[in-house]
């Protein structure tokens, strides 16, 4: 594969069902196994701690980029390959888009939506060409993917932008179509 690293972005909360937890600690442990480094927010509970250990735990490259705002509040994850505390949200994103080839969303509430959204935006005007993928773990972004539909049928989306986004229901499906691709 390709890729030397990946931006993860993830819930600082793991969810009420169990599964989004167990994806992301798959997730962390393959791209660990691919040799796919992990750039994420940082934080060392929910979703986030649960990807970063996993890779970590299996050898993996972690990268956190934190705003100084949320190190206590999210926790700042103690034993990562990298930590960047920077200043602002604009600056987190920047970093972690400038450090990683693509972007990957695992289950997660506002903050997540709107980092991949943003990265997708970014591609669909061409400030970068990098995959933009989602892991719908048990459907969790079905409604957002009708949004998008609906967004297509009304004419504010066009079919082959919202075609390039990369769609998998498990860490096995993303990784095999990110291989396809890079």
């Amino acid at each position: 594969m390709g890729y030397q690293r990946l931006a993860v972005f993830c819930g600082s909360n793991a969810g009420k069902n169990q599964e989004y937890e167990i994806a992301a600690k798959e997730m962390g442990k393959m791209l660990a196994e691919h040799h796919i480094g992990i750039v994420f927010g940082g934080g060392g509970i929910g979703l986030m701690g649960a990807v970063a250990d996993a890779a970590l735990e299996n050898g993996g490259e972690v990268i956190g980029v934190i705003p100084e705002k949320l190190m206590a509040r999210e926790v700042g994850h103690k034993g990562l390959t990298e930590m960047h505390v920077v200043k602002t949200m604009h600056e987190r994103k920047a970093m972690m888009a400038m450090l990683s080839e693509g972007f990957v969303a695992l289950p997660g509430g506002i903050g997540t939506i709107e980092e991949i959204i943003e990265v997708f935006t970014w591609h669909q005007i061409g400030y970068h060409n990098k995959p933009c993928a989602f892991l719908n773990t048990n459907g969790y972004y079905d409604k957002l993917f009708q949004f998008m539909d609906h967004a297509v049928s009304e004419g504010f989306l066009s079919a082959s932008q919202r075609n390039e986004l990369i769609i998998a229901n498990s860490p096995d499906e993303l990784m095999a179509k990110l291989q396809s691709i890079g």
